[in-house]
């Protein structure tokens, strides 16, 4: 059976004067083949059914339109620069028997080169994970990337509880990474199962997990 090549669709957006970099892994298939939905965004992290936008667009009040229009993308672009965030994905590419947007079905993974990036962006200090540790989530594979590149960093944790941040020596820079619950419905009960959630969901019935997460990521972004 042949595999699905699910190539990154987006080359890195990185602002020149970026001191923080949103890493994932891939956009749904539907991105790579070009078949967009009238509520995606032609961008990073541009899926109807993702959630990261709306949670930067809660935190900033930023009137983000959800729509495939090119008024959508420069309103994003827009905000990366202004703030000093750039997004680069770790994955370059993976092949799939099913095509959906799982990051467990990934098989035969590329990686980017990050240790290029941040030699490249000097300014950069912290590296935002859209997931964590678990297998093919972007910490996991950004920690495997520095084994196979064979690069002497070590991540030293600074908090091991949600989100968990690490922090590690790069040329002389601290460098910080933080693994944020990710943006997507599946990690949902993940969420759900989180004693802090639970704690203000009693408090406040209509708290749900968009909310939880809007509260997490306001403290890094």
């Amino acid at each position: 059976m042949e595999l699905f090549h699910h190539t990154h669709p987006y080359k890195p957006f990185i602002p020149e004067n970026a001191t923080k970099l949103i890493v994932g892994t891939l956009p749904p298939p539907r991105f790579t083949k070009r078949e967009l939905r009238e509520d995606d965004v032609d961008f990073c992290y541009g899926s109807g059914d993702g959630q990261l936008w709306l949670i930067l667009d809660r935190i900033f009040d930023l009137g983000l339109k959800f729509e495939n229009t090119e008024e959508a993308v420069k309103q994003r672009k827009d905000f990366l620069r202004q703030r000093g965030i750039g997004i680069c994905d770790v994955v370059e590419s993976s092949r799939r028997e099913k095509i959906d947007a799982s990051d467990i079905g990934m098989q035969k993974v590329e990686l980017r080169d990050m240790i290029r990036v941040l030699k490249d962006y000097p300014k950069i200090e912290t590296l935002l994970f859209t997931g964590g540790n678990s297998k093919n989530g972007p910490e996991y594979f950004f920690r495997k990337y520095l084994k196979e590149a064979n690069q002497d960093i070590r991540l030293k944790v600074v908090s091991s509880k949600s989100p968990r941040i690490h922090q590690f020596i790069f040329e002389g820079r601290l460098i910080k990474t933080v693994s944020l619950i990710a943006p997507s419905g599946a990690a949902n009960i993940a969420v759900g199962s989180s004693p802090l959630y639970k704690e203000i969901k009693k408090k406040n019935p209509k708290f749900n997990t968009l909310d939880f997460r809007v509260l997490q990521y306001k403290d890094f972004f």
